[in-house]
């Protein structure tokens, strides 16, 4: 399956929403709002979200097939100017695995971007207590977990565990 990584923009809030309703439906742990609530946006929600991921201090980056749909979303911004937040990450089911490298471009575009443009000593992100591919994943990719935890807000009950990779 062929694939190629580019940079979300202003236009592609038509987009974003279609895969963000996806994510909700195929990984609702990973995300911090439901499917119901994602419906309830308005157009003007949608463009507000891809004006966020488009302006200084944050990236956004979609892998897109080639009959243009896009099969996977990462998203970085800078909450502190040493660190890089990443989040939005999602790669549709028929796109996952190392053999098929979409999650790997995916991340190896946001790290360019912390590096470089966003000039951040490390990259931290939260992973659902409950989803063991994702933080497989992060852990091969060089990822540790830094010992802080927060209650995950759609479930108290449960935790996102942050990770770490330092860039310098």
């Amino acid at each position: 399956m062929d694939y190629r990584v580019e940079r979300i923009g202003p236009g592609d809030w038509e987009r974003m929403r279609e895969v963000r309703l996806a994510q909700l439906l195929d990984a609702p742990m990973a995300f911090m709002e439901t499917h119901e609530t994602a419906l309830g946006h308005d157009e003007e929600e949608w463009r507000s979200r891809v004006a966020r991921v488009s302006a200084d201090g944050s990236v956004g980056f979609e892998a897109v097939a080639p009959d243009g749909r896009w099969v996977g979303t990462m998203i970085s911004f800078t909450p502190e100017p040493e660190a890089a937040l990443l989040v939005g990450v999602w790669t549709d089911p028929a796109y996952r695995g190392r053999r098929l490298g979409v999650t790997d471009a995916l991340l190896d575009a946001v790290l360019a971007w912390a590096r470089t443009e966003a000039g951040a000593e490390r990259l931290l992100l939260r992973v659902h207590e409950q989803n063991p591919r994702a933080t497989a994943f992060y852990r091969r990719r060089g990822f540790e977990l830094t010992g802080l935890d927060e209650p995950y807000e759609l479930d108290p009950s449960s935790r996102l565990l942050e990770m770490a990779l330092p860039l310098r």
